[in-house]
């Protein structure tokens, strides 16, 4: 479900600069954010001098633009060709409802005279100024001064895509909390009215309306969420009821996201589920990460917020997993594990179907028939967690790599060695901070944009850890 993002890109300009600079400008900041594979919305560059914005009247201008295209953006780049008007700016940006990157163009030491000068630097801090002034959130970039053609700017285009994405998706979104808390997990209690209160919503969804629609399920739908799965997961020679229980549930969870307009779910994921129908809900979680669906198991509605932020920042599937083992005496090493609830683009194999070995000790042989087990992906990811604590949605995220090293013969669903430097004192973070044993997932290096989003835009608190 990849999202296109879309940057309105706003010109400032002071008069006494050279008008060509404004010119140039817009050329290679189109040419700049296209090249990177995002949308623009520019401003025509005939209703202001040079398509700029100077004069109050000319930031009435560009607000009048911003309003006329609300919705259709997730960020503006506001560019720096010159020293730039604040005059203007305050005018034209003071409704703004999304991050805002504030870029200026570098000076040539050797090309200083009147006619080539910029003063951009001086400008972004004296335009930085006056957005704090009037309560404008904004994202600087690496270097304080910086070409839009440089891979600099590449990497911070990068990340304050990830950070527009993450704003947008999170201002306001529902989770589904399928069934009750499991009474053992008291580390997954969630405090639901200090997410409402950042316009994050839960709907509590009781498990005997599911099993009561999981019963009733039939027809196409059922047919084709059971073609969905046997295409995913090899079933092997477990019986056809499995793969029906398991379709069952996946199509009422479906027609509950419609419902509900869910943005994300967290599932008690025992022991009704392997008592009553037998069944994992493992691979049915896989499947809806790959679609975008955050969704997270033994109810862990918390971790289901961090899933989300790791998805939009990323635009690639997530997938939670628990900080489970030591990795011998690694200090840079431990082991990740979960029982199946990977999306396929998070794995290097498709999977083939177990079942719960805790499960099967517990309840007896053919109880828990549904964890996708196969090979992660090995590569550079991030990882996030989240809590609610004292009235505050509090959360770290951090940067590592999941390799190909092994774990032992016999390790049910999937392990993969989670390195990166003195892990240990990640470890000792999430204890000393009172984190869960889970941690949401995603492909690649995007701690800085979700960091961004979280402390700056949204309210939340964040640590880098």
């Amino acid at each position: 479900m990849s999202m296109k993002t879309t940057f309105a890109l706003y010109f400032a300009n002071r008069g006494f600069f050279p008008g060509e600079s404004i010119a140039s400008a817009r050329a290679e900041m189109i040419r700049a954010v296209t090249a990177a594979g995002y949308d623009v919305l520019v401003m025509d560059e005939s209703l202001t001098r040079y398509g700029a914005v100077e004069t109050l009247a000319e930031g009435k201008i560009y607000a009048d633009f911003l309003d006329s295209h609300r919705g259709e953006y997730q960020g503006i780049i506001l560019c720096l060709p010159n020293f730039g008007d604040e005059n203007g700016a305050s005018e034209a940006l003071k409704h703004v409802d999304v991050p805002v990157l504030v870029q200026a163009y570098p000076d040539d030491p050797a090309q200083m005279d009147f006619a080539h000068r910029r003063d951009a630097l001086c400008g972004k801090i004296a335009m930085c100024n006056v957005l704090r002034q009037l309560k404008i959130r904004y994202t600087l970039t690496t270097k304080i001064t910086v070409s839009p053609l440089s891979e600099s700017f590449a990497e911070d285009l990068r990340l304050f895509a990830g950070t527009c994405r993450t704003v947008a998706g999170m201002k306001q979104f529902h989770i589904g909390a399928i069934g009750a808390r499991t009474t053992a997990f008291k580390t997954v209690r969630y405090d639901e009215i200090a997410m409402a209160n950042r316009r994050v919503t839960v709907e509590t969804i009781d498990l005997a309306d599911v099993f009561a629609r999981m019963d009733r399920m039939g027809g196409e739908q059922l047919e084709q969420k059971k073609a969905v799965y046997a295409a995913l997961s090899d079933f092997g020679t477990y019986p056809p009821e499995k793969l029906e229980n398991i379709a069952r549930l996946g199509a009422v969870i479906d027609d509950l996201i419609a419902e509900y307009d869910l943005q994300a779910i967290a599932i008690r994921c025992w022991n009704e589920l392997q008592l009553r129908y037998g069944i994992a809900p493992c691979l049915i979680l896989g499947e809806l990460n790959e679609r975008g669906i955050a969704a997270a198991c033994e109810l862990d509605v918390n971790n289901a917020v961090m899933m989300r932020a790791l998805y939009l920042a990323a635009n690639h599937p997530v997938m939670l997993l628990d900080v489970n083992n030591n990795y011998g005496d690694s200090d840079d090493a431990c082991i990740f594990f979960h029982c199946g609830p990977a999306p396929q683009s998070m794995m290097a194999e498709r999977g083939h179907i177990e079942e719960h070995l805790m499960f099967r000790k517990s309840y007896g042989e053919g109880s828990g028939v549904g964890i996708n087990k196969g090979k992660l992906m090995s590569g550079d990811v991030t990882i996030g967690s989240f809590k609610t604590e004292n009235g505050d949605l509090c959360s770290f995220v951090s940067e590592g790599t999941l390799t190909d090293e092994p774990v032992g013969d016999g390790f049910f669903g999937c392990g993969t060695v989670f390195r990166k430097p003195d892990v240990q004192a990640m470890l000792r973070y999430m204890c000393e901070n009172g984190y869960r044993h889970h941690v949401a997932i995603v492909k690649g290096s995007w701690g800085k944009a979700v960091e961004e989003a979280f402390a700056k835009y949204l309210g939340y608190q964040i640590d880098a850890i």
